[in-house]
């Protein structure tokens, strides 16, 4: 048996294929999908199996397009309601690839339409020797419940349980387990850093897996959820019918400054994504920009900020830099733009329009600010997740998750300055760029995040939030 998973770590995605005598299976593809087809020819593979065990919600895949340029089938789960040439998969479903055998769990939960793929090596074993758990089972965590139109959260919460307990923890200890995710994901909360596990270790470590009673996983499941991104239900629906090819977009359009400086002053708003990295941003920028760097999870930051339909403008340092941004952001579904500014910040620069800078503070200055009582007309900003700011945090900020800005910003006052900060930098960037769009001219960003301040042993404090 050939297998191998493929971790894109932008979206933090694991999609695999399976193959053994000639020909091969591929599951959760990514949208683009030249890496299964060099992957399969490396291999001498044809591949004739393409299964979703999902609508994907946090991604565009693949499938339509891996099937049009192979003649695979695409198999999904029969309560998708898939839009495009489908077998659709129920519980016990087989399908034999040479001498490996996939079984489909039907496993209901994270949506109406999950399913997991048992896999036996029948040249070695009757028995299964790995499972792919979609975003059913993840390493240290399970699949949010609240990614349906069909079902309330506490309807799949109490499937997923099921699913679980009936089907997954059904299994050998020894099986393995391969997830859809890995940590980073917003399909989950508490996932680990690792990208395998076994149905043992999950048993005993997994703290879902932990609750005693149906009910109880019910509530736990359904409290205190991260904020779901509003183009999680429009990919979706993407995925039920099936996205178009990369090949049919459109070409980007190249933007002269002057360009960009009317499309800016006819609409404030609008989403003109610098990707370039946050030490360059910071240093000089269009007035208006926000800065989500490719160093990060940059798609899923992209689309849950500005949504699929927002029509951006990009600003890079180079046409690479463009076209890596562009197909990123095409695996979450934004697929229009307005163009991009030919020749970058420099050409801006050149053409003498006005140049933006961000300060930056280390956590040092800023604790000695903080302890002399020279900013006491200073406000602290953590836009970390909740998880994050409980485990530990500075006295004086004030929490504002990141997730939460599309709804609308933190309410604070103008006239006085604000340090920004995240876990690393990475996201305290992209909120000094909200910020400073929104008219913030004392936006600082806290360098380093608060791993640098727990790392220079600086004062935190860790609570509890309390309950809404």
């Amino acid at each position: 048996m050939y297998f191998e998973q493929f971790y894109l770590t932008c979206l933090a995605h694991a999609s695999y294929m399976i193959g053994s005598e000639g020909e091969a299976a591929v599951v959760d593809p990514q949208r683009d999908v030249d890496i299964y087809l060099k992957a399969a020819a490396e291999q001498n593979l044809q591949i004739r199996h393409i299964f979703e065990t999902h609508l994907h919600a946090d991604f565009v895949s693949g499938h339509k397009e891996l099937a049009a340029r192979t003649g695979a089938k695409i198999y999904i789960g029969a309560h998708a309601n898939a839009e495009f040439p489908h077998v659709p998969l129920s519980d016990g479903f087989e399908v034999k690839i040479g001498a490996v055998r996939l079984r489909v769990l039907e496993t209901p939960g994270h949506t109406p339409e999950s399913v997991c793929l048992a896999i036996t090596d029948e040249g070695k074993s009757a028995e299964p020797c790995a499972v792919l758990t979609g975003d059913t089972l993840f390493i240290g965590d399970v699949g949010r419940p609240d990614l349906s139109r069909t079902h309330t959260p506490q309807e799949l919460a109490g499937l997923l349980y099921d699913s679980l307990h009936q089907k997954l923890l059904a299994l050998p200890d020894a099986v393995m387990v391969y997830p859809a995710h890995g940590a980073g994901s917003l399909c989950g909360r508490a996932m680990r850093a690792e990208r395998s596990s076994t149905i043992g270790t999950e048993r005993l470590t997994n703290y879902a897996l932990q609750i005693a009673s149906r009910e109880e996983f019910m509530a736990q499941l359904t409290a205190n959820l991260p904020t779901r991104p509003e183009y999680f239900l429009e990919d979706a629906e993407i995925n039920r019918s099936g996205a178009s090819a990369l090949t049919e977009l459109a070409p980007l359009p190249a933007l002269c400054a002057v360009d960009v400086q009317r499309l800016l002053q006819r609409n404030a708003d609008l989403n003109v994504l610098d990707v370039r990295p946050g030490e360059e941003y910071a240093a000089g920028h269009v007035p208006g920009s926000i800065n989500i760097a490719l160093s990060g999870q940059f798609a899923s930051w992209a689309g849950g900020i500005m949504g699929i339909h927002s029509k951006p403008v990009l600003i890079g340092d180079t046409d690479a830099q463009i076209e890596e941004a562009r197909m990123r952001l095409a695996r979450v579904g934004i697929e229009e733009f307005r163009g991009y500014l030919a020749g970058g910040v420099a050409a801006w620069q050149k053409a003498g329009l006005p140049v933006l800078k961000t300060e930056q503070i280390s956590v040092q200055e800023l604790n000695r600010k903080l302890r002399e009582g020279s900013w006491r007309a200073l406000d602290i900003l953590d836009v970390r997740r909740e998880g994050e700011w409980q485990a530990g945090h500075i006295a004086e900020a004030q929490w504002r998750a990141l997730d939460t800005f599309p709804y609308g910003l933190p309410a604070i006052d103008m006239a006085r300055p604000v340090a920004v900060h995240c876990k690393s930098g990475y996201r305290s960037m992209i909120a000094c760029g909200l910020l400073e769009r929104a008219g913030h001219r004392n936006v600082i960003n806290v360098a380093g995040g608060f791993d640098a301040w727990h790392d220079a042993k600086l004062p935190e404090v860790a609570e509890q939030l309390a309950q809404s």
